[in-house]
Formats: structure tokens, C-alpha cells, sequence
């Protein structure tokens, strides 16, 4: 058969896929491994190459690297939970501030803070207790306080390579290591684009919480169980940040140092909190690992198909060579799509496609590739279904009786995506043009 047949097979595939990943978001990760099984069969049915060959790529199409990262952060984050250090740290924060205004801003800059290390989730988990245990002893609404915690943890996470899945995504596909986050080839790296529009979207949170001018007092104790943990993801950040040196083209080492550190959070799980092994495998996060590695073989097959190609060509004949104006596309159209769909499918398809486009323009990836990663991560922020830790803070303030909807969410979060947005979108312009 024609490669047209193949092409036009895959892409159905693929839009069936995501198609049941947008609407049907509970069960994401059986539509993203069923139309992985697809491609698969359509990738040995169509290869004109040995049928290993075709295995071979479906295999390499597969980030493992960024998958070690995955596991091995989350089995850490969890040790870091567990610990009591993260509530320790929320507990001083308070102690130290003048009003709840100023109490629940500190905590969002944690929150912020922890998860340029931690999962999302897992960010919110470690927080929002506190937020919760604040807002009772005030009696008022825990609402905005939730919301906030949420919406700066999606912030940082995207600033470092071991904040967030699109972050190991773009960093394993683009080959950039932990350290050139920070500075690569001479200019500040995302890492900083990220700090800009946190500068600009907490003074938005700012001035939401002014009016909560009442004091707060902060009496209860709280039990450190181990800093065993803390040292571990200490020690983490810095052999990635050394990792870079040895392995520039980030192709297994980072993987590696995660798996093995977390390899030592489970030792510690095992030992110091005694639980059994069946609870600590249900501390991995499998339903989105599966969802991972699908969406890595669904990208494989439509780059392999040539429809990263076909994209790239269709964007640049109709923006014309206009590099601003794609870049303005590229930053806000991911904005307002991953508002609604899940960040991870779309970035993972669409990094070939963006960088396809700068080679086509003949400039440097890194513009789009930052912009997009901004719109992707950031455009979340609007909508109570836009990220994972929204959803999570929406759900645990459903259990304590208050059903948030998108105009309430978005009362908070709209403001401050567009600000958080439009502050790193210029300093990326500025830097990377």
C-alpha cells in the first residue's frame, strides 16, 4: 500500500486517540495506549524495512531518560511528603507573617517553590493542608487560597528540567540538561523566563489577598520525621546539575541518577516507615507512566509518517516568514488550548513540529521552543481542568462542601496566566530572537 494510505491511518489514529484524551480525560491513559497499539501494527505493516527495524524505532521513539527522571522524582517527592519537612517550613512561613493575606501569598510562593523540585500534585498535597487548617481558624473561605496554591505550583514547574513532565519532555527532545535550564549557550535559559512572570503574577495574587487583613497565629507543632528525604533531592539537584558535564547530549545519565535515588527513597520507605511493598508501588504514579510512554509511540508514528513535516509546512507557507508572528501564535494558541486539554500530548506532538518550523525559517529552535513551553505550561492556569494539580485542589475543597466551577476558578487564574504569560513571552522575545 501507498505511503498516502499509511499517513492518512495514522493521523486518524492519532486524532481518535487525543480525541478520547480530551473528552474522556478519566480515562486517558487506555485511548493514549490503545492508539499506541495502532501505530505500533501500522508501523510493521507499512515498513518497506525489516520488521525488527520498525521495532527498533518504535523502541528509540520512547524517551527512557525522561521516563527515569519521572519515577525517580516521584518516589522522592513522596519520601519529602512523608518527612514532615515540607509542612515544617509551611508552618514557619505563617508564624512569620503579618496577616493571613500576607500568610496565604508565602504559601503560594512556597508552593511555587517546591515544585520547581516536586510534582505538581504532590506540590498541592504538601501545601494545602495548611491553607485549609488557616482558613478554618479564620472562618473564611478557603477558596482563593487553594486556587492560588495551585495555579503557582503549575508556575515553577515549569522552570526546571524535574518540575513537570513538559519540562523532562522538552529537555529529552531538544537535548538541553539540567544545568542549561538555568543558562544555555551564553543567555539566560527558561529557568528565568519563568522567574519574570512569577515577579508579575504574584503581585496579581498580591492584590487578591490585600483584604485579608486579619492576623494570623501560628501555634502548632510540627513533627519532622526524617531529613533523610530532604538531603536525598539536595543530592539530587546536584548530581543532574553535574550530569550535565558528563552527559551533554542527556541520553541516560539523569534517568539513571533518578531511578537510583529513588531506588534509596523506597529503601527508606521500607525501613523507616515500614510498609509493605505493595504500598510503596502504589506510591508510582503507573496510570501516567503508560500514558508517558503512548504518547512518546503516538509522536514517533506521526513523525515517522511525515506529518510533523506536513505541519510545519502548512504554518510557515500561511504565517509567511514572519518570526514574531509565529512566535506570538506559537506562545498564545498554547495558552488557550491547553486552557482545556492536557499539556503533556499536546507538547509532546507538538515540539517536532515547532522545532521543524525554525529549521524551515532557518533560526535558532530555541524561540519556539521556549514560547511553546511557556503557552503549554502556563495557558493551564485559566481553567479548573486545565492541569492536574487544579484538579486536585478543586476536589479537595469539593469534600469540605464548595463546588468550584470555571468562572470562579478563572476569576483568579485568568489574571494571573496572562500576566505570569505576557512577562515571560516579552523576556523570551527579547532574549532569544
Amino acid at each position: 500500500m501507498p505511503d498516502s494510505v499509511y499517513k492518512t491511518l495514522t493521523l486518524i489514529t492519532f486524532a481518535v486517540g487525543y480525541s478520547g484524551i480530551i473528552f474522556f480525560s478519566k480515562r486517558k491513559s487506555y485511548f493514549a495506549g490503545f492508539a499506541a497499539l495502532v501505530i505500533i501494527f501500522l508501523t510493521i505493516i507499512f515498513s518497506s524495512a525489516e520488521k525488527s527495524s520498525s521495532l527498533i524505532y518504535i523502541v528509540k521513539s520512547i524517551n527512557w531518560n525522561v521516563l527515569g527522571i519521572f519515577v525517580g522524582t516521584l518516589i522522592i517527592a513522596e519520601a519529602f511528603i512523608e518527612s514532615g519537612v515540607p509542612a515544617l517550613i509551611a508552618h514557619y512561613l505563617v508564624s512569620k507573617s503579618k496577616n493571613v493575606g500576607m500568610a496565604i501569598l508565602y504559601l503560594c510562593i512556597m508552593a511555587s517553590f517546591i515544585s520547581a523540585f516536586v510534582e505538581n500534585v504532590a506540590t498541592v498535597l504538601i501545601v494545602a493542608p495548611v491553607a485549609l487548617e488557616i482558613a478554618d481558624r479564620q472562618k473564611i473561605s478557603p477558596v482563593p487560597f487553594l486556587i492560588g496554591i495551585a495555579i503557582s505550583s503549575n508556575l515553577q514547574g515549569t522552570a526546571t528540567l524535574i518540575g513537570d513532565p513538559p519540562s523532562m519532555i522538552l529537555a529529552g527532545y531538544m537535548k538541553i540538561t539540567f544545568n542549561q535550564f538555568f543558562i544555555l549557550k551564553g543567555k539566560p535559559g527558561i529557568f528565568f523566563a519563568i522567574q519574570i512572570g512569577a515577579v508579575a503574577s504574584f503581585f496579581v495574587l498580591f492584590l487578591f489577598y490585600k483584604k485579608y487583613k486579619d492576623k494570623v497565629f501560628e501555634n502548632v507543632r510540627v513533627k519532622v520525621n526524617s531529613w533523610f528525604p530532604t538531603y536525598l533531592i539536595v543530592l539530587m539537584i546536584l548530581l543532574l546539575a553535574i550530569s550535565s558535564l558528563i552527559d551533554p547530549e542527556f541520553s541516560y545519565l539523569s534517568g539513571a541518577i533518578s531511578i537510583f535515588l529513588g531506588i534509596v527513597a523506597s529503601v527508606w520507605f521500607l525501613l523507616r516507615l515500614k510498609i509493605s511493598r505493595k504500598e510503596l508501588l502504589k506510591k508510582i504514579d503507573f496510570d501516567t507512566l503508560i500514558f508517558l510512554i503512548s504518547i512518546f509511540i503516538l509522536v514517533g508514528g506521526i513523525k515517522r509518517a511525515g506529518i510533523m513535516d506536513d505541519i510545519a509546512n502548512i504554518t510557515v507557507t500561511r504565517l509567511g516568514a514572519n518570526l514574531f508572528l509565529i512566535y506570538t501564535v506559537i506562545v498564545w494558541g498554547s495558552v488557550l488550548i491547553s486552557a482545556f486539554i492536557d499539556n503533556v500530548p499536546y507538547i509532546t506532538a507538538m515540539i517536532p513540529a515547532v522545532s521543524l518550523m525554525a529549521q524551515r525559517l532557518s533560526v535558532s529552535p530555541y524561540l519556539l521552543v521556549f514560547g511553546l513551553l511557556i503557552g503549554s505550561c502556563l495557558g493551564g492556569n485559566i481553567t479548573h481542568v486545565g492541569a492536574s494539580a487544579n484538579v486536585v485542589s478543586v476536589s479537595i475543597l469539593k469534600r469540605r462542601g464548595y463546588n468550584i466551577g470555571l468562572r470562579e476558578f478563572s476569576k483568579i487564574g485568568l489574571p494571573f496566566t496572562l500576566s505570569a504569560t505576557a512577562a515571560s513571552y516579552i523576556f523570551v522575545w527579547l532574549i532569544w530572537h
